[in-house]
């Protein structure tokens, strides 16, 4: 069975494929299955864009559809930049500038406390649909370390609790282990093994 995944952004997919390898679904990009369009991410929420994003790819493709809307929400700036995170520092800002953006607005905060959040939306062509989300809390750092993935900024400058590294600075196998996102569709990947759809 086909399953597209709602996203042009390559670092999410090769994340999402890592992650459900191995289920009996035929994964697929949007642009893959022939979604060009980029769909307006205008919800309040998180599962709101999700929900959005998984709904257009199914009804473009008639196949089951997967999206993810996720971003960091920092305590010292009122859980901002939230559903705006690919693009609060304007609309086309290249990674670098969002990094700068984010510690920019950081400048002299001591609570440097944040969260990284995924909802994940499933949708079927019968218009049944589910949410799963992901969390991770941790902290910021007040400069990039490591090598962030392309198209994931934050990954240099999030270090989850428990850990002294920044996403950016583990293997991709261990950030999966506890990132939102791997959190997120470890969720989807249970409820595809254990649910006829």
């Amino acid at each position: 069975m086909r399953l597209i995944f709602a996203t042009h952004n390559s670092g999410k997919l090769a994340e999402m494929r890592s992650i459900l390898a191995g289920l009996l679904y035929e994964i697929e990009s949007a642009r893959e299955a022939g979604v060009m369009d980029e769909v307006v991410e205008d919800g309040l929420t998180f599962a709101d864009n999700a929900l959005k994003k998984a709904v257009e790819v199914c009804k473009a493709t008639n196949a089951l559809s997967l999206a993810d809307d996720s971003g960091v929400c920092i305590n010292a700036l009122d859980g901002a930049p939230g559903v705006y995170t690919a693009r609060w520092a304007g609309e086309g800002a290249s990674d670098t500038q969002l990094v700068e953006h984010t510690l920019e607005q950081m400048s002299g905060k001591t609570n440097r406390k944040a969260s990284f959040v995924c909802v994940a939306a499933l949708v079927t062509p019968d218009g049944r649909t589910w949410t799963f989300e992901g969390r991770v809390d941790g902290t910021l750092t007040t400069e990039p370390r490591g090598t962030a993935r392309p198209k994931l900024p934050y990954d240099a400058i999030f270090i989850p609790e428990g850990e002294t590294r920044t996403f950016a600075e583990m293997p991709e196998e261990e950030k999966h282990a506890m990132s939102h996102r791997g959190r997120a569709m470890r969720k989807v990947r249970e409820f595809l093994e254990s649910t006829q759809i």
